[in-house]
């Protein structure tokens, strides 16, 4: 079906959509993957510093407090990333990219803003 859709729409339109659904499916798998190195990951860091007292089969890690602290951390510079993304204030990626200058008319009929 998927063949037969790409002949009978042969040219951009047919290519249009598969990058961005790549893009969504690699951040989904970067998502994924983070999740699992931080599930994991903070079961190690958050073993006690003292070797006799981690869980067996584990190596000593850093503490739960110590993991926490280094998770927190990790959230601030989080937060200050994302600050650092400009505001769209209701304007769409077009107006944005400047792909379409003030007062020109969008594709779907609405003038730009």
């Amino acid at each position: 079906h998927t063949l037969q859709n790409s002949f009978a729409n042969f040219g951009p339109n047919s290519t249009l959509g598969d990058f961005p659904s790549t893009c969504h499916g690699i951040s989904a798998a970067a998502g994924k993957a983070g999740a699992i190195i931080g599930a994991f990951g903070f079961l190690y860091a958050a073993q006690n510093q003292d070797k006799s007292k981690a869980d067996a089969g584990y190596p000593a890690g850093i503490g739960i407090k110590n993991a926490l602290i280094v998770l927190g951390v990790i959230n601030v510079f989080g937060l200050l990333f994302t600050m650092l993304v400009p505001e769209s204030k209701g304007k769409s990626l077009e107006e944005m990219s400047r792909e379409i200058e003030e007062g020109e008319e969008q594709p779907n009929g609405v003038e730009g803003v």
